[in-house]
Parts: structure tokens; C-alpha cells; sequence
């Protein structure tokens, strides 16, 4: 599929869809005329890294375990061949995650406090 159809069916713009290329994380073909050929797969690709985005990965990160990923949660090689530095990048994402969960939990549950002591017929 050509790049207009791609960005239609992931709702991605297609200057997103070229920047993913510029990033190595989508790998299209190129036709004689120099059009992007997509495959069927880089629809699920594409979301898949929309999620990752999403997460709060960049694009290095993504470059960096997008090979051990086929599908959603799914580890192409054995988890243990996943090389340190990947390991430890990943080991930090999940940090500053548990960091951010925490500081929302302590804000939610300080406001719930502040809210019930102000209008009790809230709580």
C-alpha cells in the first residue's frame, strides 16, 4: 500500500510515517518512481509504535527493542538474548513509569483528601 493509504487506515500523517522511516523503525519499499510500498503488516507496525510512543518510549528506545517484538507483548527471541544495554534501557523506562504511577497516586489521593474535607457530601 502507498503511504496516503497507511496514514488513513492508522490515522498516522504521513509526515509521521516518514519520520518513523527516518528513525529506522518503519522499512517501506520503494517502487522505480520512488513511491513508499507498504506492506499489509506496517498497519499493526504502526500501531504498535503509536503505543510505544504513547508509553513514553522515544524513538531510540523503540529502534532499540522494536527487532524483539512481533505483535502486541509478544518477544520474538528467548527473553534472555536481549542484550544488557537493551535490558537496562527498558529497566529505567519502567522506573521513571513506577516514579510517574507514584506521584499520580500521591496527587489523586491528596485531592480526594482535599475535596472530601471541603465538600464532605462528595466523599
Amino acid at each position: 500500500m502507498r503511504i496516503g493509504e497507511l496514514s488513513h487506515r492508522t490515522g498516522v500523517p504521513t509526515r509521521l510515517l516518514r519520520y518513523y522511516e527516518e528513525q529506522r523503525l518503519l522499512h517501506p519499499e520503494r517502487g522505480g518512481n520512488g513511491y513508499r510500498s507498504y506492506p499489509e503488516s506496517a498497519v499493526a507496525q504502526v500501531q504498535q509504535i503509536r503505543g510505544l510512543l504513547d508509553s513514553g518510549l522515544t524513538t531510540g528506545m523503540i529502534h532499540a527493542i522494536l527487532p524483539y517484538l512481533c505483535g502486541t507483548g509478544r518477544l520474538v527471541p528467548a527473553p534472555d538474548s536481549v542484550p544488557a544495554e537493551t535490558a537496562a534501557l527498558l529497566q529505567g523506562h519502567i522506573d521513571r513509569i513506577q516514579a510517574r504511577i507514584d506521584c499520580l497516586a500521591r496527587n489523586r489521593d491528596r485531592l480526594t483528601a482535599y475535596l472530601a474535607a471541603v465538600r464532605p457530601e462528595a466523599g
